[in-house]
């Protein structure tokens, strides 16, 4: 509308563009990142040998493993939802994330014991439970310390801290089977070390404070979008009564659907890495270098591919990230394969981790109300987490009835067309969320 006086056009657009921040890192997700980072050397040095342990120095069987491994996909789903409910209730997500860390911690003393198909089962679901349990108060964390405009760069760099433990962790595992034959002990002991680390700076250094995403400083407010409107008659203290309509907000719904049917479809990295070891015939201390090859890739995509989705939209990002599993898959299940090919089964891995992992948790900040930001993180690592378990479990009967290679073709077919239906599921998702 023009103004008489003065010719002037009001352009809201163009304001909004003109005072878009510069981006900035709350150090509280560096502290974040440490924390995830040390948590992560103990938890991947232990995954990098897992399956091994369970499959050849126990003597399992595949189908064992594939429990296994669908324990350790799925049995944080137990919590992850109430977790996320109980950090929005009391406003306090750092102790419920503290609570989840210190459980994981604990569990990492049961492997200095454990002997069997049974205690290991029941150690991972410990482990596993705690993780569901610090995983959406953490996420919560960051999605409110940082800037709307910048969330998947800011998931970004605290999964590329959580990353380098990720790759740290199987090298030390590497290095401790290289000098001690069978030593998993040994691993297991400096698991647990580093998870005292990981809680040490969690209540060391992270604030516990409340904090809604969404909610700038005064001087910021007009600076920042809200990630979405909250009830104005709720509270602040956090202590309103949780209301699941929160979740049926701007496409969360779809997004929750799409999430579940391609985690269907997501075989864990072990049975990758066993099937790359049983074609390629490497000696078996070099088996977590596997883990350490997909973690460093994950670790060189985080920031580029979370600056990516931020600029270009999230859900072709997300949707991308798949069609790289869809090719590790292919590259995997082919016959004759060779250092190439392992090495792009690797870099596949972790450049899909780096398009879905941290970029899912932004889409779901942006589409949630930001009161229940903790709720609807935790139901979307809910539907992740349950799907990835069936997919696990499924696989390793797969593996045991028709081979590795035939397993793995037949996920890869199967995810184009549930891709497909992913894409006509998220294709109204909101501009700012996409």
């Amino acid at each position: 509308m023009s103004d008489r006086k003065g010719g002037r056009k009001d352009q809201p657009d163009t304001v909004l563009s003109a005072t878009r921040t510069a981006f900035r890192l709350s150090p509280v997700i560096i502290w974040l990142g440490i924390v995830s980072m040390a948590t992560d050397i103990s938890s991947e040095s232990v995954a990098a040998v897992l399956p091994l342990y369970v499959t050849g120095f126990l003597g399992l069987s595949t189908i064992a493993f594939g429990i296994v491994d669908g324990i350790n996909q799925g049995a944080s789903a137990i919590v992850r939802i109430g977790a996320g409910w109980i950090s929005d209730r009391t406003g306090r997500p750092k102790s419920v994330a503290a609570a989840g860390y210190g459980l994981s911690m604990v569990a990492r003393v049961g492997f200095l014991f454990a002997g069997g198909f049974w205690s290991i089962a029941a150690i991972v679901t410990g482990d596993r439970v705690g993780k569901g349990i610090r995983t959406a108060p953490r996420d919560a964390m960051i999605a409110a310390e940082a800037q709307p405009d910048y969330l998947a760069r800011s998931f970004g760099v605290h999964r590329m801290l959580d990353n380098i433990g990720a790759a740290a962790g199987p090298l030390i595992a590497f290095a401790l089977l290289s000098l001690i034959p069978n030593g998993y002990s040994s691993v297991f002991v400096v698991s647990l070390a580093f998870a005292v680390i990981g809680v040490a700076v969690l209540l060391l250094a992270v604030p516990n404070r409340t904090a809604w995403p969404g909610k700038a400083p005064a001087a910021e407010t007009d600076l920042r979008e809200p990630l979405a409107e909250a009830p104005a008659h709720q509270p602040k203290t956090g202590w309103s009564r949780t209301s699941w309509r929160a979740l049926r907000v701007r496409g969360l719904p779809r997004l929750l659907v799409a999430a579940g049917l391609l985690g269907l479809l997501t075989i864990g990295d072990g049975f990758v890495y066993l099937l790359l070891q049983s074609r390629e015939a490497f000696p078996v201390q070099w088996f977590p270098l596997l883990f350490v090859g997909t973690n460093a890739a994950f670790l060189v995509f985080a920031i580029p591919i979370g600056r990516l989705a931020d600029r270009l939209g999230r859900v072709p990002v997300f949707l991308a990230g798949h069609l790289a599993l869809f090719a590790c898959y292919v590259l995997a299940a082919v016959p004759a394969g060779g250092t190439a090919a392992t090495l792009g089964c690797l870099l596949l891995l972790g450049l899909f981790y780096a398009a879905t992992d941290g970029v899912l948790a932004a889409m779901v900040s942006q589409l949630a109300v930001p009161k229940y930001l903790g709720t609807a993180l935790g139901t979307a690592q809910t539907v992740v987490a349950l799907s990835r378990m069936v997919s696990a479990a499924a696989f390793g009967v797969l593996w045991y009835a028709a081979g590795p290679a035939a397993a793995a073709a037949c996920v890869a077919v199967l995810l184009l067309p549930a891709l497909g239906a992913a894409t006509v599921l998220l294709r109204h998702t909101p501009r700012t969320a996409s």
